[in-house]
């Protein structure tokens, strides 16, 4: 395996009195994709946070290429090649695709004080870009963001962030709130985005999703790491299962003894 891009050292979290994140330690490679699974509550907001730049740690230390860094905001995270995408992707449903692109560094064309956006410039480059990341449908960078479906709301993202230099991509639950055909959409850009060599933190509580896209696996559990594993290590229900915190298996188990228990009552009494 390559050297890991960013590497989690004894990471710790608190706010006051509530301890969010305890011992925390894993390593993000170019070319995969982490999966950062768990239930609601289990501290995954707060450890991308901590990756973004929006929070700091209290305690422990965050290595990029080996050097000890500290982010103090999230413009430093992104400026060293930690992008994020959130849930709702981030775009603006009012901008058109290629000034969404762009919003914050547009092109420009003129000269001095007379300098205007280059509009022609930005929709070719922003259909360029999601057109390589196979939304060959979309060739008007004049379209309003507001008309494209979530999943392509989220592939413009990524390509955005991807253009920009993005060297860890952080995705969060970005196929929570679609259908079954955008998030297979979804998950085909986070596999381009691998193949182009970007480390991929991907975080989510659907197990099925992160299966399709994941080569390493970690569980978060009450602010801890409970599990840290490969792809194929474990089986979609042992994921579950850690998930859960081991309640799920164990419920099922009690559960089927408790009916043959039960069956085998009626069977002596008709006996």
């Amino acid at each position: 395996m390559s050297a890991p891009i960013v590497s989690l050292r004894g990471i710790a979290k608190s706010f006051g009195p509530i301890d969010v994140l305890h011992d925390i330690n894993l390593e993000i490679r170019a070319g995969e994709v982490l999966c950062l699974l768990g239930d609601n509550g289990a501290g995954k907001s707060t450890l991308i946070k901590l990756l973004s730049g929006v929070h700091q740690p209290t305690s422990g230390e965050i290595l990029m290429d080996g050097q000890p860094i500290r982010f103090g905001t999230p413009r430093e995270a992104a400026e060293l090649g930690i992008a994020t995408v959130h849930q709702f992707g981030g775009t603006f449903p009012l901008m058109s695709i290629g000034r969404s692109f762009f919003v914050g560094v547009e092109p420009t064309k003129g000269w001095g004080p007379f300098r205007i956006f280059d509009r022609k410039t930005a929709n070719a480059v922003a259909v360029k870009a999601l057109q390589g990341f196979g939304i060959t449908r979309i060739t008007d960078g004049d379209r309003l963001v507001g008309g494209l479906s979530g999943g392509e709301r989220q592939s413009l993202a990524i390509a955005r962030a991807v253009h920009f230099g993005a060297r860890v991509l952080i995705l969060d639950e970005p196929t929570a709130a679609l259908g079954v055909k955008q998030a297979a959409h979804v998950l085909r850009i986070v596999n381009e985005a691998k193949r182009r060599g970007l480390a991929v933190v991907f975080i989510t509580h659907q197990v099925m999703h992160a299966m399709a896209v994941g080569d390493h696996f970690a569980v978060l559990i009450r602010g801890a790491v409970a599990a840290d594993f490969r792809k194929g290590e474990k089986s979609r229900e042992e994921i579950t299962d850690l998930m859960a915190g081991g309640e799920t298996m164990a419920s099922l188990e009690s559960s089927v003894e408790g009916e043959m228990a039960a069956h085998a009552g009626q069977a002596r009494q008709v006996i």
